[in-house]
Protein backbone atom coordinates (compact mmCIF):
# COMPACT_ATOMS: atom_id res chain seq x y z
CA UNK A 1 0.00 0.00 0.00
CA UNK A 2 1.30 3.38 -0.95
CA UNK A 3 1.41 6.02 2.08
CA UNK A 4 1.64 9.32 1.06
CA UNK A 5 3.96 11.85 2.73
CA UNK A 6 2.29 15.12 1.80
CA UNK A 7 -0.99 16.18 0.75
CA UNK A 8 0.33 18.73 -1.53
CA UNK A 9 -0.75 19.58 -5.53
CA UNK A 10 1.64 20.68 -8.37
CA UNK A 11 -0.75 22.73 -10.67
CA UNK A 12 0.90 22.39 -13.71
CA UNK A 13 0.30 24.31 -16.96
CA UNK A 14 1.50 24.08 -19.90
CA UNK A 15 1.39 26.33 -22.55
CA UNK A 16 2.59 26.80 -26.29
CA UNK A 17 3.17 30.36 -27.36
CA UNK A 18 3.45 30.97 -30.99
CA UNK A 19 6.50 33.00 -31.89
CA UNK A 20 4.84 36.01 -33.28
CA UNK A 21 3.51 36.88 -29.56
CA UNK A 22 6.83 35.14 -27.53
CA UNK A 23 8.67 38.36 -26.31
CA UNK A 24 5.17 39.81 -25.06
CA UNK A 25 4.41 37.11 -23.57
CA UNK A 26 7.41 36.69 -21.78
CA UNK A 27 7.07 40.03 -20.66
CA UNK A 28 3.40 39.56 -19.47
CA UNK A 29 3.67 36.17 -17.64
CA UNK A 30 6.24 37.05 -14.87
CA UNK A 31 4.28 39.42 -13.22
CA UNK A 32 1.26 36.98 -14.20
CA UNK A 33 2.59 34.73 -12.18
CA UNK A 34 3.73 36.84 -9.31
CA UNK A 35 0.08 37.58 -9.48
CA UNK A 36 -1.11 34.21 -9.36
CA UNK A 37 0.63 33.58 -6.06
CA UNK A 38 -0.70 36.95 -4.70
CA UNK A 39 -3.88 35.06 -4.30
CA UNK A 40 -2.90 33.08 -1.55
CA UNK A 41 -3.48 29.50 -2.72
CA UNK A 42 -0.16 28.75 -4.01
CA UNK A 43 3.21 28.22 -2.00
CA UNK A 44 5.37 28.34 -4.57
CA UNK A 45 5.88 28.15 -8.31
CA UNK A 46 8.75 27.32 -11.10
CA UNK A 47 8.77 28.10 -14.57
CA UNK A 48 10.43 25.91 -16.72
CA UNK A 49 11.03 25.75 -20.66
CA UNK A 50 10.20 22.36 -21.99
CA UNK A 51 13.74 21.27 -24.21
CA UNK A 52 11.86 18.77 -26.12
CA UNK A 53 10.69 19.41 -29.58
CA UNK A 54 7.36 19.38 -30.42
CA UNK A 55 5.83 19.42 -33.78
CA UNK A 56 3.43 22.68 -33.35
CA UNK A 57 5.65 25.83 -34.23
CA UNK A 58 6.08 28.29 -31.27
CA UNK A 59 7.53 27.42 -27.57
CA UNK A 60 6.73 25.53 -25.04
CA UNK A 61 6.76 26.09 -21.42
CA UNK A 62 5.01 24.43 -17.77
CA UNK A 63 4.15 26.44 -14.92
CA UNK A 64 4.48 24.88 -12.05
CA UNK A 65 2.52 25.80 -8.93
CA UNK A 66 2.59 24.22 -5.44
CA UNK A 67 -0.23 23.90 -3.42
CA UNK A 68 -0.28 22.81 0.02
CA UNK A 69 -4.01 20.77 -0.29
CA UNK A 70 -6.84 20.04 -2.68
CA UNK A 71 -8.40 22.87 -1.37
CA UNK A 72 -6.52 25.09 -1.99
CA UNK A 73 -5.98 24.29 -5.27
CA UNK A 74 -10.48 24.04 -5.32
CA UNK A 75 -10.53 27.45 -3.44
CA UNK A 76 -7.96 28.60 -6.94
CA UNK A 77 -10.46 27.51 -9.28
CA UNK A 78 -13.54 28.95 -7.55
CA UNK A 79 -12.07 32.31 -6.78
CA UNK A 80 -9.00 33.02 -8.78
CA UNK A 81 -8.79 31.09 -11.98
CA UNK A 82 -11.53 32.63 -14.41
CA UNK A 83 -10.13 35.98 -13.79
CA UNK A 84 -6.76 35.51 -14.24
CA UNK A 85 -7.15 32.79 -17.41
CA UNK A 86 -9.20 35.62 -19.21
CA UNK A 87 -6.38 38.10 -18.92
CA UNK A 88 -3.90 35.80 -20.76
CA UNK A 89 -6.68 34.48 -23.41
CA UNK A 90 -7.88 38.61 -23.77
CA UNK A 91 -4.24 39.43 -24.12
CA UNK A 92 -3.10 37.10 -26.69
CA UNK A 93 -5.91 34.67 -27.94
CA UNK A 94 -5.05 31.89 -29.30
CA UNK A 95 -1.44 32.51 -30.03
CA UNK A 96 -1.14 31.06 -26.90
CA UNK A 97 -2.47 27.76 -26.32
CA UNK A 98 -2.72 25.87 -22.09
CA UNK A 99 -3.59 23.04 -20.57
CA UNK A 100 -3.79 22.06 -17.10
CA UNK A 101 -2.79 18.76 -14.88
CA UNK A 102 -2.77 18.54 -11.40
CA UNK A 103 -0.39 16.39 -9.55
CA UNK A 104 -0.31 14.65 -6.11
CA UNK A 105 3.40 15.16 -4.68
CA UNK A 106 3.80 11.24 -3.26
CA UNK A 107 7.14 11.79 -2.06
CA UNK A 108 10.12 14.27 -2.61
CA UNK A 109 14.01 13.52 -2.96
CA UNK A 110 16.83 15.54 -3.13
CA UNK A 111 20.86 15.03 -3.90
Amino acid sequence: MLKLLSNMIIYNVTINVEDSIHSDWLFWIKPHIKEVLATGKFISAKMTKILVEEEMDGTNYSIQYTAKSNDDLQAYYNEDAPRLREAGIAKFGSKMLAFRTELLIIEEFHA
